[in-house]
Parts: structure tokens; sequence; C-alpha cells
């Protein structure tokens, strides 16, 4: 209702409308300041629980609904807009449905990210960003899905041929969209059985490898080592061989290859390759500091009897630089101990004599005078 000193004057009419609206954008604005300050003052008392979740997801919602609600009572409170009332009316039915299963949706997905995040706490399990990522779009994609079903009945536009005609269509479209659809349930199969997860660092059998940033819906995307990016579509990574050196422990061994000449002396080298292995460890932060090194003869080689050391590093990036300093460590001792690392030789014998060889192969003070 207008009041009696603004009825009838068209200018003061749009003014009061004008006015109305500014009020509701004023109201929403303290209603958003109000709900990110208590999400704020919950989340600075670090609770475990879903109240500072519910309202951050809400708030938008709710500021969003007030000012659509204000616009239409603004332009529902001048006279010469009567006629629109019942447009007007439908239009704030439609925006209250729109909004309430807009909220509805990012509540319950808020839910169901605060469940399973308290699940993998209460279990000390690290929960999956992929799964979570997933499950909170399905939820969403089904609640805006009923949200527009109810908009539509509402509106009295009748959705039995619409379900008809999806039953129908979706065969066309399913054929059509085949290959996308062949990587979106690539996709749920990646992330359901958590063959890999955001963060892994993974090999393919084409010899692709980088870590894994995102696993969406139709590709999977790797950054490289150099700084790349690749983006595979998740039929292709869900029919590849995957080495995953993040599972199942980011921990990775790391082993180096050494020969020292068949002159040394083995249980020397064995104590100073173990000393070399221990300095590594508890000099260099990439070593696992919990692992008991390991050393072993391998075989018998041609210019050195060979061996191995064996260490952990804390993920796949550190085993580059355990092994380097390794190599270098090792090589450096071996060296101030006087341990020999040969290089590939053949050592030949002779025989002075030469008496086995034929007269025509001998030198000449050995060959016989012919008379």
């Amino acid at each position: 209702m207008l009041p009696q000193f603004v009825e009838g004057t068209p200018l003061l009419e749009a003014a009061w409308a004008v006015g109305i609206f500014a009020l509701s954008v004023l109201v929403a604005w303290l209603v958003l300041l109000l709900m990110r300050r208590v999400e704020q003052r919950q989340k600075a008392h670090r609770r475990t629980n879903i109240l500072p979740r519910l309202v951050g997801n809400l708030a938008r919602s709710v500021f969003l609904l007030i000012v659509c609600e204000g616009l239409i009572l603004a332009l529902a409170a001048p006279t010469y807009l009567v006629g629109w009332h019942v447009v007007l009316k439908n239009a704030s039915i439609a925006v209250l449905i729109t909004f309430g299963f807009f909220g509805l949706a990012r509540v319950i997905a808020a839910f169901l990210e605060w469940s399973l995040r308290s699940r993998g706490v209460r279990r000390k399990a690290l929960v999956d960003e992929g799964l979570i990522r997933f499950l909170r779009r399905i939820v969403l994609l089904i609640v805006y899905l009923l949200g527009g079903l109810v908009l539509l009945q509402y509106l009295k536009i009748d959705i039995t041929p619409l379900i008809a005609g999806l039953g129908i269509g979706g065969l066309a479209v399913a054929l059509a969209l085949q290959p996308t659809l062949g990587n979106f349930f690539a996709g749920t199969q990646i992330v359901t059985d958590r063959v890999v997860r955001v963060g892994d660092y993974i090999e393919l059998n084409d010899g692709t490898r980088g870590y894994v940033t995102d696993v969406g819906w139709r590709s999977t995307r790797i950054r490289t080592p150099f700084n790349n990016l690749v983006i595979i579509p998740n039929s292709n990574l869900a029919n590849s061989i995957i080495t995953n050196y993040y599972g199942p422990s980011m921990e990775i061994g790391v082993i180096v290859n050494c020969g020292i000449s068949y002159d040394s002396d083995l249980a020397h080298v064995e104590r100073v390759a173990i000393e070399v292995c221990r300095e590594v460890i508890n000099d260099l932060d990439e070593a696992v500091k919990t692992f008991e090194p390991w050393f072993g003869f391998e075989d018998f080689g041609d210019s050195n009897i060979n061996f191995w050391l064996w260490l952990q590093a804390v993920d796949r990036i550190a085993s580059f630089r355990v092994k380097s300093e390794l190599i270098k460590r090792l090589h450096a001792r071996l060296r101030k101990e006087g341990i020999t690392i040969n290089y590939p030789v053949r050592r030949l014998v002779y025989d002075d004599a030469e008496a086995h060889l034929p007269p025509s192969l001998r030198s000449p003070r050995d060959r016989p005078e012919q008379q």
C-alpha cells in the first residue's frame, strides 16, 4: 500500500518504489554482513561443527533472495502497474522456489562435505578431495533438476511430455555424446576407485608423468615437471597402465649401483658405503630418517665386483636429490679410502716363449734360421 501523500503522483510513486528497493538492498547487505560475521567468529574459535559451512553457503542465496523480492515488491508499489500484480506475484513465488532450491542444494552439499571430512578425521584417514568434489557436483545437479521440475510445475507447464521426451531424446543424446559420456563414467570410476587423487605424482605407460591437479568430468589435468599442463581424456586414463608414486605411501626407494676392483677389501667397502648412506640420511631432509640403509654385493662383473645401495626418499622429487648426493659422496669417499672403481678394461696375457704360435707369427728373433 502507498501512503496517501504519494498515491496518485507518478513521480512520487516511482521514488517510493526506488526507496523500497534501496531498503531491501540495505537489509540484504546487513543480513549478509551478519552471516559473514557469524561465519568468521565460528572459524576463529576453530569449531568443527557444521554451522560455519551452512552459514557461508547460505549467505549468497539469502542476499539474492532479499534483493529480488525487494525488487518485485518495489515494482508492485506504483498504482500504474496494478495490471502486473498477478505476474509479479507469480514471479515472487518463482524466485522463492529458485533460490530456495539453490540454498537447499548448497546446504546438502555442505553437509555431505562436512560428513565426509569428519569421518576421515575420526578414522585418521586422508580425505579424497576428488571424491568430495565429484559427490558435491552430483548432489547439486540432482537438487537443481528437482528445483527446475517444481518450478515448471508451479508455472503450470506440463512436465509429462518433457519427461517422455527426455526418455526418447536421452537415447539420441547418449548416442551423440557417447565419447563425452564415456569420459564422464571413466572419471566416475577413477574417483570412486581412488586410482589417482589430486596431488599424486603419476606416470603413464606412454611416458607422461607429473602431478595430478584436477580430475574433472571429462578430463584429468597433469602438471609435468617442466610446468606444462597435460590434459588427458578420462577414458584414455582409465585404460592406461598407471604408476602412482604416492601410493600406497609417498616414500620411494632410491637405489644406486656401483662397482669396485677385484683387489678391494669387500668388508671394508661395505662399512664405508653404509657410513656414506647414514651421512646422507642425517644431512638431507629429503631422506627418510627412520629407514636403515641396505647394502648388497650383486655379481662379478667384467671389470668390477658390483654392489648396490638402497635408501628411501620422502617422495618422488626428493629421490633425485638423495640419489645425486649419494653418488657424489660415495665417489669422494671411495677415492679417499683408496678404493678403485675400474674403467671397463681387458687384460691380455702373452706367452713369452711364443712356442704355441706358428713360425709365421713369431717375432723375428724366435724364428728358426733357414739353412
